[in-house]
Order: C-alpha cells, then sequence, then structure tokens
C-alpha cells in the first residue's frame, strides 16, 4: 500500500486518480480549493483519504501543506502535481493578471511542490514524482503560447532536477497527455477576450465546445497507467498518453531535428578557430607570462 500526495484532485486526472488510489487500499493526501466534488469520496474513506485546501499560487500554503503531509504520515511514497488550468487566446489578446496567474499555477505551483518534497523524499531515501504536463509540452500551437510556456518550462525544470535527485532513489516521471475527457477541457479551460483581428486562430473553440464532438482520451485508463508507471524502475522520465497526441509529438520532434541538420555548417561558422602560431590566442597571448604562458602550451600540445 502507498501514501500519494496529488494536488487538483477535485476533477480531471486528480480526481480519477485518487478514487483509483483509494479504491485498492492506498492513502490519499489530496488537495482542492473546495471541498464539494469530492465529499462522497471523504464519506466513503474517512480513514484513507487526507483532503487539505490549498491554491498552487500561494506559496507558502504549498511548503506548509507538503511539510505538515510528510509530519502527519510519516513517509509519502508518490507526490503528483496535477494542479493546473488551460488559457485560450492570441498572445496579444491575454491581459497581464492572465499571465501572472497561469504562471503561478501551471508553471510557479509544480516548482514549488516538487521542491517542498525533495527534502522529505530525499530524507525517507526515495519515492516518485509525477509531474503532470502535456504533449503541448513538446508541441505548440496557436492561441496557446502561455500554457505551452509553462509546460515547456516545467518539462525542462523536471528534466533537470530528473538528474539532479536520481542518486537519493527519487524517480521522476513527466506524463504528457493528449486531449481528454475531462473538466480540463469542456470546464476549467480559460478564454482570454478574443478580438476579430485573430480570429484565424479561434479555432480552439471548437475543441472547447464538447457539442462539436468529445476529445479521444479516456481519463480513466489514463490514471490507470499513470498509476502503474510508479511501478517501473527506473522511473520513465516522459510518458505520452493518447495515440493522436503521440503521433503529433514525433512529426513535431522529427520536424525539429531535420531543422536542426540544416544547421551545422552554420553552428561551426561560430566556434572559435583563431590560432597563432599552433596555439589558441590566449594560450599564445600568454607566452611569455611566466608559469600561466607554460600551462598554456603544454596543455594545448597534450590536446594536440
Amino acid at each position: 500500500m502507498r501514501t500519494w500526495l496529488i494536488t487538483g484532485v477535485s476533477s480531471g486526472f486528480g480526481y480519477e486518480m485518487t478514487k483509483l488510489s483509494l479504491e485498492r487500499g492506498d492513502t490519499v493526501v489530496g488537495t482542492v480549493r473546495s471541498k464539494a466534488k469530492v465529499e462522497a469520496l471523504l464519506a466513503q474513506y474517512p480513514d484513507t483519504f487526507d483532503c487539505r485546501i490549498l491554491d498552487v499560487t500561494d506559496v507558502p500554503a504549498v511548503h506548509k501543506t507538503v511539510d505538515e503531509a510528510f509530519a502527519a504520515h510519516g513517509r509519502i511514497d508518490v507526490v503528483v502535481s496535477n494542479a493546473g488550468y488551460g488559457l485560450f487566446g492570441a498572445a496579444e489578446e491575454l491581459s497581464d493578471a492572465e499571465i501572472d496567474h497561469i504562471i503561478a499555477t501551471d508553471l510557479v505551483g509544480s516548482i514549488q511542490l516538487i521542491r517542498s518534497a525533495l527534502p522529505h523524499m530525499r530524507k525517507q531515501g526515495g519515492g516518485r514524482i509525477i509531474q503532470i504536463s502535456s504533449y503541448g509540452g513538446q508541441v505548440a500551437y496557436a492561441a496557446n503560447s502561455m500554457y505551452h510556456a509553462c509546460k515547456f518550462g516545467i518539462e525542462g525544470f523536471c528534466e533537470s532536477v530528473a538528474q539532479e535527485v536520481a542518486k537519493f532513489g527519487i524517480g521522476m516521471t513527466i506524463v504528457e497527455p493528449g486531449g481528454a475527457r475531462t473538466e480540463f477541457r469542456y470546464g476549467s479551460a480559460k478564454v482570454a477576450r478574443l478580438t476579430p483581428e485573430y480570429d484565424h486562430v479561434h479555432g480552439f473553440l471548437n475543441m472547447l465546445d464538447s457539442s462539436k464532438g468529445l476529445a479521444p482520451g479516456d481519463p480513466v485508463k489514463m490514471a490507470e497507467r499513470i498509476i502503474e508507471s510508479v511501478e517501473k524502475n527506473p522511473a520513465p522520465l516522459r510518458m505520452v498518453l493518447g495515440s493522436a497526441a503521440l503521433r503529433a509529438t514525433i512529426e513535431r520532434l522529427e520536424a525539429r531535428l531535420a531543422d536542426y541538420r540544416t544547421q551545422t555548417a552554420l553552428a561551426a561558422s561560430t566556434d572559435v578557430t583563431k590560432w597563432r602560431h599552433g596555439l589558441p590566442w590566449f594560450a599564445a597571448k600568454n607566452r611569455g607570462c611566466g608559469k600561466t604562458g607554460q600551462f598554456f602550451r603544454k596543455f594545448f600540445r597534450k590536446s594536440a
């Protein structure tokens, strides 16, 4: 039996993961901004569902909640950074407040949750961190710039931290789901004040309208795959969920690689190539500078 800490459990993947984990006998510390949507789970699992109020944009509250959760349960095996939302609209249509809030939620909130958990996991000798990202952490579309900025950012953060904490037995998995039938898409997504100048990128309105067709992803199956990933050792760094998401990710990465491969000569043209008398300019400059000059001359001759 495991103990989980999951943010944003009132809907979407957070809710489904919490429900499935409780059903299998695990303990879940779940955070919500309101307990209204999880009252049934609280009634059904009074001993194993520890529900706490948290707004992840409140950094001191994030630190406090994580510290209290570890103190109360002794050990937390899996920390899932799930809280977040989507913001749609062209960059020019977004307000300063909308930009600040999605960064505070989707990027800074996730960073601070993970940072808060690390010292506890290090002291307990290991654990697993799961960051719910999106295939939008690899693939960018118009009218979703700030969501992509947050997901590209958190993926870079997690990939770096994974290398820092591997020696402590802490695994890191970035989950990249495609479109799923959750409130994230059909309820909680925010839309900027749209303007006619950008009508050409407002096709996302159809995607957010459930009457125009539903997303292909099954949130329960996705939650099951995420839970199963905890059994894998070493931890998979990335997991793409959804066949359409995987196709789009591979296509975008292949196009990016093809573009990079055309730049070999350009990249090399900026390397330092100016040599004097067979030595780099800084070694030649220090030719008569005592031990410094001797060091550079010996070093580069050995390298050659």
